[in-house]
């Protein structure tokens, strides 16, 4: 598989558009990674709330556990200590609540944040190259045919050559026709070139 340009100038701008594509990539990653760390703080508040929504409900258990066993007023004092207990419960949920929305913001932002850049080299970048590498490797083995080879090429430069320039030299045709090896070597060394490929 032919994935570079043998001619020079073409084989450096292919290099330098892999090597933006590969740094486009690790900045996303890198971005992304950092996005997702930088919200994750958020999470802060939320770990709070279920510290304190635990604390406060193992207090008011521990002081209703306590007052249970005081006579006349225990049940009461413990039933209502109890209730202290659901409001450091729901403070917890709460926290807990709010750190998931935090943990999936975070995760959006950075899968978007990723994929954005990504999806749109699958879209460009990559169909370019693999267009190049399909078309550029059969080019590469019609040359090693030899002669065979050397004249399909030049049938495709004739064919793919602009109606004004086939008008003005009609007896690149004809050298064609007559199967001139000169004429020949020209025109599949433009078709050849037109791939990035030398004679």
């Amino acid at each position: 598989m032919q994935f570079y340009a043998e001619r020079p100038i073409r084989r450096t701008a292919q290099l330098v558009s892999d090597l933006l594509a590969l740094l486009l990539v690790v900045f996303a990653v890198w971005l992304g990674t950092t996005v997702y760390d930088e919200v994750m703080k958020l999470r802060a508040p939320g770990d709070g709330l279920v510290s304190a929504g635990t604390g406060l409900t193992g207090t008011f258990d521990s002081a209703a556990n306590s007052a249970d066993g005081i006579p006349l007023i225990g049940d009461a004092l413990a039933k209502a200590l109890h209730g202290g207990s659901d409001v450091g419960t729901k403070f917890a949920d709460a926290g807990r609540w709010q750190i998931e929305a935090v943990e999936n913001l975070a995760w959006w932002m950075a899968a978007i944040i990723i994929a954005l850049p990504i999806l749109t080299l699958l879209a460009t970048w990559l169909p370019m190259r693999w267009h190049f590498a399909r078309r550029a490797s059969a080019a590469a083995q019609l040359r090693a045919l030899g002669d065979e080879g050397l004249d399909l090429l030049a049938l495709r430069a004739l064919t793919t050559q602009p109606l004004r320039r086939l008008a003005k030299s009609g007896e690149i045709a004809t050298g064609w026709r007559a199967r001139d090896k000169e004429v020949i070597a020209v025109l599949a060394g433009h078709e050849l070139a037109r791939h990035g490929l030398v004679s």
